[in-house]
C-alpha cells in the first residue's frame, strides 16, 4: 500500500530511542522528510542511523518538550528548515513508575509537564500553521493504560487519559479545518523503557526480568509483546493520507491485551 508519505514533513518528538525512533525510522522508509528531537545528545546518533538506513533528509536537534521555550524553538527551526509541517507525532516517553504513596508532589508536577503540557505546547505551536494550510495530521503516542490502568504506573495512568481527552476535543475542533487528530495506544512493546519496567518489577517482586515479561505475555492473546517495527508501520499508516477517514480515534496497538468492551 502506498501511504502517500513521499516528501511529507513529519515532526517526531522523543525520537532517539524506543517507539519514537521506530516511528521516525518508518516514516523515513516511506520517503518522508523528518524533524526529530530528544532531550539528550543521542538524537544525533539516531538521526544519522536513520539517514544511513533510508537516505531520508533528517533535521535533528536537542529539545526538552516539557519546556515551552524548547518546543517553540523546535517548531520554528523545523519550519525554517523544511518550510512546513504536514504531520506531528507527539511522543514524550513515560513518567517514572511508582504507586500513590511512594511519589512526591514534585513527581506529579514533573509528569504533568512531561505528559500533558508537552502535548499542549506542541499543538499550540503547530496547529496554527496547519490551520493556515488547511491540512495536517496529528497523532499522539500514549498507552493502553488509558483503557486498562497498569499497576505501579499511576502517573502515566493519570496524565495519559488527560491527553486523550484533549485529543478527542481537538478532533471536534480541527476536523472541519482539514486536520486529522488521532492517538495510538500501545500495550507492551519491547523497547528500552519496557526493559527498565521489567527490571523495576523484578526488584519489587523478587523475580527476574524474564519472569516478569513471561507473566505479561501470558495475558496477551497473541502470546507475545509487539515489536518496534510493527509499531512503526502502524503509526505511519494512521498518520498518513492512506488513513484519510480515520479521525478522533484511539487506536489500540495491544495484541488483544485490552479486554474491556469498546
Amino acid at each position: 500500500m502506498d501511504l502517500e508519505l513521499e516528501d511529507k514533513v513529519v515532526l517526531v518528538t522523543a525520537a532517539s530511542r524506543g517507539l519514537g525512533r521506530a516511528a521516525a525510522m518508518e516514516f523515513a522508509r516511506q520517503g518522508a522528510r523528518l524533524a526529530v528531537c530528544s532531550r539528550g545528545e543521542g538524537i544525533e546518533t539516531a538521526a544519522e542511523e536513520i539517514r544511513k538506513a533510508t537516505g531520508a533528509k533528517v533535521y535533528a536537534t536537542q529539545a526538552d518538550i516539557s519546556r515551552q521555550e524548547d518546543v517553540e524553538r523546535l517548531v520554528r527551526h523545523t519550519l525554517e528548515h523544511f518550510g512546513t509541517i504536514d504531520i506531528l507525532i507527539i511522543n514524550a516517553g513515560g513518567p517514572p513508575p511508582g504507586n500513590f504513596l511512594s511519589l512526591q508532589l514534585e513527581d506529579w508536577e514533573a509528569a504533568f509537564r512531561l505528559t500533558l503540557m508537552s502535548a499542549v505546547y506542541l499543538c499550540t505551536a503547530v496547529v496554527p500553521h496547519m490551520i493556515e494550510r488547511g491540512a495536517g495530521s496529528i497523532v499522539t503516542m500514549q498507552s493502553y493504560s488509558v483503557k486498562q490502568p497498569v499497576d505501579n504506573l499511576i502517573l502515566s495512568n493519570s496524565f495519559r487519559m488527560a491527553v486523550i481527552g484533549m485529543m478527542k476535543s481537538l478532533a471536534n475542533e480541527l476536523g472541519p479545518k482539514g486536520i486529522r487528530v488521532n492517538s495510538i495506544n500501545p500495550a507492551w512493546t519491547w523497547t528500552e523503557r519496557v526493559e527498565e519496567l521489567m527490571d523495576d518489577r523484578a526488584r519489587r517482586n523478587g523475580t527476574t526480568a524474564e519472569q516478569e515479561a513471561a507473566r505479561i505475555t501470558a495475558e496477551i492473546p497473541l502470546g507475545r509483546m509487539g515489536t518496534v517495527e510493527e509499531f512503526g508501520r502502524t503509526i505511519a499508516w494512521l498518520a498518513s493520507p492512506a488513513a484519510s477517514f480515520i479521525h478522533g480515534h484511539a487506536l489500540f496497538f495491544d495484541g488483544g491485551a485490552v479486554k474491556t468492551p469498546l
